[in-house]
């Protein structure tokens, strides 16, 4: 399982690693939400907004429901958002610790 193990977390980073998709992660951080809604919210085209969900949903980080003509999509774990969260918070570390280096250099 170790190296299937491997792969199958590589496929999740891969499939996180998209802009948009972090950003549907974040407007879904929350609660659920019609693609319609989805759409209004990152000013992008339905079908871009559809192709993202779609790849999500098939790597299992979102899930989906249909309701009469709309289609509801949901974060399948909260631990994405947690392991997203975590991420930002190295990514915010990091760059604050760069700053400092660089005004330090300066002085």
């Amino acid at each position: 399982m170790g190296h299937q193990l491997f792969h199958l977390h590589a496929e999740v980073c891969k499939t996180l690693s998209h802009p948009k998709r972090l950003e549907i992660l974040s407007i879904l951080s929350h609660d659920e939400m019609a693609v319609g809604d989805i759409v209004k919210k990152m000013k992008i085209t339905k079908p871009n907004v559809s192709q993202h969900l779609a790849i999500m949903r098939n790597a299992g980080i979102l899930e989906a429901r249909r309701d009469g003509v709309n289609i509801y999509y949901r974060i399948s774990n909260p631990k994405v958002i947690q392991a997203c969260e975590l991420m930002r918070q190295v990514l915010l570390e990091n760059h604050s610790k760069r700053e400092k280096l660089l005004r330090s250099e300066r002085s």
